[in-house]
Parts: C-alpha cells; sequence; structure tokens
C-alpha cells in the first residue's frame, strides 16, 4: 500500500466519522526502515514520523532534517530516564512517558534546556505485565503529577492487547482523556487505524502499510 492510499483511507474513515479531513495526523513509522525508504517518504511530501529507538533516531534524523528541516520526529517507543536528554534534543514529542521518575527527570532537563517536547501519557489500557504505561485507574493521579511538573501534556497514548478488540481500549483513552481535559490520542496502527479514527485518534501510528515489511537486521 502506498503512503498516497493510506492519506485516501484516512480521509475516508475521518469523513465517515464526521470529523474534518486532517485532523488526525498519520505518523509514518519509520524505525528500522533503510534510509532510502524513509527518503522516499519525506520526498513525497509527508513530514510526520515516528521512532521507537533513542539512538536509531539519533543515527537517522540529524542528516534527513538538514535536507527536509520541517519534519517532525515522535518517540513512540519506551524511554530510559539515561536517554532523556539526548531524546529531548530529537524528539518533537515523545508518545511514551509512563512512571513518575522520568516525568521527574523530563521537567528537570526542560529547565536547564529551556525547551520541551510535546508530552503524551501512556497508558497501559490492557493492564499487561509485558507492557509499558500507567494503569488505567493511576492515570488520572498521574496526569495531575506531570501537569503539576509543569510538562506539556497534550494527551494520551496506547498500544491495545493484540488479542483483543482494540475499540474497547481506544474508547477507554477517549474517556480517560476527556475527564483529564486532554485532546490528543495516540491510538491506532495499520490494522485498527479506522476504529481508532472513529473513536477520536489525533495521532496514528502506520509503519509497513507505508513502508513495506520492517528490514530487521539479522
Amino acid at each position: 500500500m502506498s503512503l498516497q492510499e493510506i492519506q485516501e483511507k484516512f480521509a475516508k474513515a475521518e469523513k465517515e466519522a464526521g470529523r474534518a479531513v486532517g485532523s488526525a495526523q498519520l505518523i509514518a513509522v519509520s524505525k528500522v526502515q533503510p534510509d532510502e525508504r524513509v527518503h522516499a517518504v519525506l520526498s513525497e511530501g509527508h513530514r510526520l514520523f515516528g521512532e521507537n529507538r533513542v539512538q536509531e533516531a539519533a543515527g537517522k534524523w540529524p542528516k534527513f532534517k538538514e535536507e527536509f528541516s520541517d519534519a517532525s520526529v515522535h518517540l513512540i517507543g519506551p524511554l530510559q530516564t539515561n536517554k532523556a536528554r539526548q531524546a529531548m534534543e530529537l524528539f518533537d514529542a515523545i508518545h511514551t512517558v509512563d512512571r513518575p521518575k522520568l516525568a521527574k527527570t523530563i521537567a528537570r532537563l526542560a529547565q536547564e534546556m529551556g525547551h520541551c517536547p510535546d508530552v503524551f501519557v501512556q497508558v497501559n489500557t490492557g493492564e499487561e505485565e509485558q507492557k509499558a504505561g500507567v494503569a488505567p485507574q493511576e492515570a488520572d493521579g498521574f496526569i495531575a503529577e506531570c501537569r503539576a511538573l509543569e510538562l506539556p501534556i497534550k494527551g494520551l497514548m496506547c498500544i491495545p492487547p493484540a488479542d483483543e478488540e482494540a475499540s474497547l481500549h481506544f474508547a477507554l483513552l477517549g474517556k480517560i482523556a476527556e475527564r483529564n481535559g486532554l485532546t490528543g490520542l495516540s491510538m491506532g496502527m495499520s490494522g485498527d487505524f479506522e476504529r481508532a479514527i472513529a473513536l477520536g485518534a489525533t495521532h496514528v501510528r502506520v509503519g509497513s502499510a507505508i513502508f513495506g515489511q520492517r528490514a530487521y537486521e539479522l
């Protein structure tokens, strides 16, 4: 599937949901994709990308931004506190703030550096042990804690369990966001983005449907 086809499907899903076309932003997930594939998508005019790892992004995006200065890169993978400074230098938004120690580190660095990327709180809607994210019942308290640290909280993010109906998790995330006065919803991937858009997603992460299968190193 091409970038254009995905964009057309986005527009169709937005119209069907009674939303303005363009109200959901497509994050092209460029992790472990060869540089030439990423460059091709940049050359087509797309400007919003997602990376999972700070180290990989650091090896890729500074040179891309020399050519495409208006490109925006979001961190959509877990962040270790010792990589927070580098992440704040590289990314325009961090979608995976999920614990007090990380929130405090980002807040301290923001004071030091004089700027802070947009922040999304990751909620573990399925309460899966292997997944990062704050538990749904603890989300309100953690959001309040982040706000007390003066972090620029733009919204919430979730990755639903693979074996459950994603819509239930998207709806839960929407409810938590609404009661906390948040409008950003980072949810939905290649297989379920129409449902995510129908339930209010503002940022949708699509990788292999745009770039083709990921090129993992053996």
